[in-house]
């Protein structure tokens, strides 16, 4: 089976990949785009990208290509400890302090705002597409005195000296991933079966009545079903017009799911079935 993943090499969500699947054929894409169109496009049998962070919230591209652009499925979620550490070239780790940029996933760079500030204040911050693209990068670029921002897995595996570890702001830092397939009745793997919770977008009636949201969340709520996430995104129609990504503590096969995604609908609604799946949780990245 080939995996796609945001990578290259190293990045978390490669972490996250070969903690799951063994002994399968990982292909490294560049951006989250990328990733998802080759699933799209059958290039891949399985894609592996992040969808939200326990400090920056949800990755907008992932929610937004999911609804826009491609009809993709999630099979299984993934939630992986974030452990940020500072790393140079080894030529440059005697004069770390003086570096002239950082380097990192934007959602890095946020999640280290406050070391950043304190230690590397007026020190430019660059974003790359992943925390290995980063590593990458200082690894082949020694002459540029540049730090990036990583896992202990990138400066191992591209060479490079922590300087500092630990340097995330906060310590329950955790990244969800989610694993696609572009097939709702595909043969699914075993870790895939005895879903714990299902992933909705749901479009509100296009009349705009008052009090269209309340009804939505009293659809799940008389039925009892928790939600333990309700986000809105852009609809890209104009100004005030959002979907919602809702998580609901259910599989949609069962009865009273079906019953509220079928009140939805009556409601005059668009819902949008994610997927149903199974929590994986994973060690950290080493």
């Amino acid at each position: 089976m080939k995996i796609g993943y945001l990578g290259p090499e190293a990045s978390f969500t490669h972490h996250a990949v070969k903690s799951i699947f063994n002994n399968e054929e990982y292909i490294a894409f560049p951006t989250i785009p990328d990733c998802l169109e080759a699933l799209a496009e059958n290039k891949v049998e399985r894609a592996v990208v992040p969808l939200e962070n326990a400090l920056e919230g949800s990755v907008p591209i992932t929610i937004d290509y999911l609804f826009h652009d491609v009809d993709l499925h999630i099979t299984a979620e993934l939630i992986s400890p974030i452990e940020q550490h500072l790393m140079v070239h080894p030529d440059n780790a005697a004069r770390f302090q003086d570096v002239k940029k950082i380097m990192s996933h934007s959602h890095a760079l946020a999640q280290c705002h406050k070391y950043l500030y304190y230690r590397f204040r007026g020190v430019t911050l660059e974003p790359s597409t992943s925390t290995s693209a980063a590593a990458k990068y200082t690894s082949e670029h020694p002459e540029e005195n540049i730090a990036a921002i990583g896992n202990a897995l990138a400066a191992d595996t591209y060479g490079l000296t922590v300087v500092e570890k630990n340097i995330h702001d906060f310590h329950f830092n955790h990244t969800r991933f989610v694993v696609l397939t572009s097939e709702k009745e595909s043969e699914l793997l075993p870790f895939e079966r005895d879903a714990e919770k299902s992933t909705l977008m749901i479009t509100l009636p296009s009349d705009d009545r008052a009090g269209a949201l309340h009804q939505v969340l009293s659809a799940f709520s008389w039925r009892q079903l928790s939600l333990s996430k309700i986000e809105s995104r852009p609809l890209k129609t104009g100004l005030g017009n959002y979907f919602f990504i809702i998580d609901v503590e259910k599989p949609v096969g069962g009865v009273l799911m079906q019953g509220a995604i079928e009140e939805l609908e009556a409601l005059g609604c668009t819902v949008k079935v994610l997927g149903s799946y199974k929590k994986h949780l994973l060690e950290p990245a080493k």
